[in-house]
């Protein structure tokens, strides 16, 4: 692929001028350049991304790694370095700015990427310091030129001590102020560190295992869809072990791409976080009285779940009818559920009734996936945790509640509907799944929940909402409410 000129776009986000580091290897440099640590490299370009340009780790590293030749331990090495700096981001940034005896906003936005990157080796990784503050310093040269002696000197007092002694000398003492001690150490913010302490009933101990859960590398989870793939053998083949509690999930080994795989490549299978196949599949177990062949997902890009339901009605005779707002993911959704019976409308989940497509009182089962915060899969997207603000929830609330709604006035009366978030935050699940019940102006019960999930799975409360976690569960922190309209 050819040099790109300043501010063109990968991936769909802006990037710098990757030109400078062709033509250079890791033997010495050429024409005077500093030698390029690639792999380095390729994590500060996608922490540059994120942070510039508001770009999604999960989205344009990929592209950096390919654009690079960056295989094996090298693509492993720059994955890691990516999403470890993108997790302990606000405890970095504490250390740093304590380092350089000034506020880490006011550093040159490249070399504080830099900086984030070689603190995190430093403090986090089994890399030599020597080897963390060299290759740094030489990154610096490269995208600051002039910064390398101050990164020299900030990096050396980051090495002065380790995480624990850093997380000792700057965060506030555990027993005044919990929350904020547990914000710094284990790098959330702490409204999000409030929220999932909240929804854990003020237990700080369970608190802090979510938050240390938050950030671990999580494992690849694939979903084998049913009728198409056996997840046994789909485990074989794709050299993973079957999932502990969805009976179509399957944990890939660390390594290797999912996208390579002949099973998602031909759409026997996709990737899909276990807990969102345990919500989806809790709607399509959970028993009905009279016809059910009609079902229903309101908001189903990019198409997992749609996906999942899609090869689940394929075998019992139903059909569903996949409803997305947004064009792009709209077609997400149409190649996710290729081949299925699966219908895909590009319209707003909320006009049910206006739709002549959704007419009221006409399905049998209807997800409810609402756009949410996200807090429920910090592990997996970490720039999450950065972004979102508490200003975000009143819209979204609303939306959720606007959704809800119009999910149950799809629904036929002795119909089921699941209302799921990615999101443990107490406003958005418990919240907002009453008040839209309260105010559907329909007969509507709550169904137990538990029932639909896996025998003996551990740690589903007392119902009738189920919450998932990742330190208990292993899944995202997925919500779900069944309902029954009356």
């Amino acid at each position: 692929m050819g040099a790109r000129r300043p501010g063109q776009r990968r991936g769909g986000v802006r990037v710098r001028d990757t030109a400078p580091y062709r033509g250079t290897d890791r033997r010495g440099p050429r024409s005077g350049r500093p030698p390029v640590d690639h792999p380095r490299h390729a994590a500060y370009e996608a922490v540059a991304a994120v942070n510039r340009d508001d770009a999604y780790a999960n989205l344009v590293l990929p592209v950096i790694l390919r654009e690079q030749g960056l295989i094996g331990r090298d693509a492993a090495f720059a994955t890691e370095l990516t999403y470890g700096t993108l997790r302990r981001l606000g405890t970095l940034d504490a250390i740093l700015t304590s380092a350089a005896g000034r506020d880490v906003q006011r550093i040159d936005p490249p070399v504080r990427d830099a900086l984030r990157l070689g603190a995190y080796q430093l403090l986090h990784t089994r890399v030599p310091a020597h080897a963390a503050v060299s290759s740094t310093v030489d990154l610096v040269r490269t995208v600051g030129p002039g910064a390398t002696g101050f990164a020299n000197a900030v990096l050396r007092e980051v090495a002065g001590r380790d995480a624990d002694e850093w997380v000792s000398q700057l965060a506030p003492p555990l027993e005044t102020d919990p929350i904020g001690h547990l914000a710094l150490a284990y790098s959330h913010p702490q409204w999000i560190v409030r929220a999932f302490a909240e929804a854990l009933g003020g237990d700080l101990g369970e608190t802090t295992r979510l938050l240390i859960e938050d950030n671990e590398r999580p494992p690849v989870h694939l979903c084998a869809r049913p009728g198409l793939a056996d997840p046994v053998e789909l485990a074989d083949e794709a050299g993973g072990t079957p999932g502990a509690f969805s009976p179509y999930a399957v944990y890939l080994d660390a390594g290797g791409s999912p996208g390579d795989l002949a099973a998602v490549a031909d759409r026997r299978a996709h990737v899909q976080d276990e807990g969102s196949q345990l919500v989806a599949a809790a709607l399509a177990v959970t028993p009905l009285d009279g016809p059910d062949g009609r079902w229903l997902d309101l908001c189903a890009g990019p198409g997992g779940k749609a996906g999942l339901l899609g090869a689940i009605a394929a075998q019992r005779g139903a059909r569903l009818t996949a409803v997305e707002v947004a064009e792009h993911r709209a077609r997400l959704v149409e190649t996710a559920t290729q081949g299925l019976p699966v219908t895909v409308l590009h319209t707003d989940g909320r006009l049910v009734g206006a739709e002549p497509k959704l007419p009221e009182g006409h399905f049998d089962r209807v997800l409810v996936d609402a756009p949410c915060t996200g807090l429920g899969s910090l592990r997996r997207r970490p720039e999450s945790r950065w972004r979102r603000q508490p200003s975000d929830l009143p819209a979204l609330t609303r939306l959720q509640r606007e959704l809800l709604a119009a999910g149950l006035r799809a629904l036929r009366p002795g119909g089921v509907l699941a209302y799921v978030t990615c999101s443990p935050h107490t406003v958005e699940t418990h919240v907002s799944v009453t008040e839209a019940a309260r105010r559907s102006g329909t007969s509507v019960d709550f169904v137990d929940a538990r029932p639909a999930l896996p025998a003996g799975m551990p740690g589903l409360g007392d119902g009738p909402t189920v919450q998932l976690w990742p330190h208990r569960h292993g899944t995202d922190a997925m919500f779900l409410a069944l309902l029954r309209r009356g």
